[in-house]
């Protein structure tokens, strides 16, 4: 679990929202499925774009060890392949920083009417600090937690458990911004209502998994739909 930024204290009351990076905050997805294809070319194992969609979400150890097997994603493979991959990633959205339509107003909207907010992301610090600071968004969030501060990535509950502790609020006072089945899966079992964006994966898709409600980008998003239920 995340390393603790204040002595424990009682929930927050305030209702809160926690934002996946890539494909919420940042339509970040083709880069990802270049580069990752790209590596996984370079290491024998073509990659189709379905199989991207298969792990999108996961970590770069699971996404390793389901594409190639626990034998070969040794720590030491799994090490250099995410370097690759995220040295390519970042080369690309530098050059050229996406993010999502609509995510200004609606983050002020939301810090307006109090609610906390934090990231929540399977992606390395690097790309965290790449997107938040070269986006000029960090300030809008309480907590960050990226796949570095926990020990099992999603579909596990760890990293939206870790926000909701750094933002000092309780699971079920806290929404989920996803984008991807394994994101949805994670929120649900960190006992979060979770809200889903069909920027990457089908809206049928993600209602299947358990998301609570489905629209198409951030832009469609209102403030309402966040604090629902």
């Amino acid at each position: 679990m995340v390393r603790r930024l204040m002595e424990r204290r009682p929930p927050d009351r305030r209702p809160a929202v926690i934002f996946d990076m890539d494909g919420v905050l940042v339509l970040s997805i083709a880069a990802h499925a270049t580069a990752w294809r790209a590596t996984a070319e370079r290491y024998g194992r073509p990659m189709t774009h379905a199989d991207f969609l298969r792990v999108n979400g996961m970590t770069n150890h699971d996404i390793c060890t389901t594409l190639w097997g626990g034998e070969k994603a040794t720590p030491e493979f799994i090490a250099r392949i995410g370097d690759e991959k995220e040295r390519a990633y970042r080369d690309a959205v530098r050059a050229d920083l996406p993010l999502a339509p609509g995510l200004r107003p609606l983050l002020q909207q939301l810090r307006d009417a109090g609610v906390a907010l934090a990231v929540g992301t399977s992606g390395p610090q690097e790309n965290v600090d790449l997107i938040l600071d070269q986006g000029g968004i960090r300030a809008f969030f309480g907590g960050v937690v990226h796949a570095g501060l926990v020990r099992r990535g999603k579909p596990a509950p760890d990293i939206f458990l870790a926000a909701a502790d750094l933002l000092g609020v309780a699971p079920t006072g806290c929404t989920v911004v996803e984008d991807a089945p394994t994101g949805v899966r994670a929120a649900l079992a960190a006992g979060m209502r979770c809200v889903g964006v069909a920027t990457t994966h089908a809206a049928d898709e993600l209602l299947a998994v358990g998301a609570h409600l489905v629209r198409p980008d951030l832009a469609a998003l209102t403030v309402a739909d966040l604090l629902a239920g």
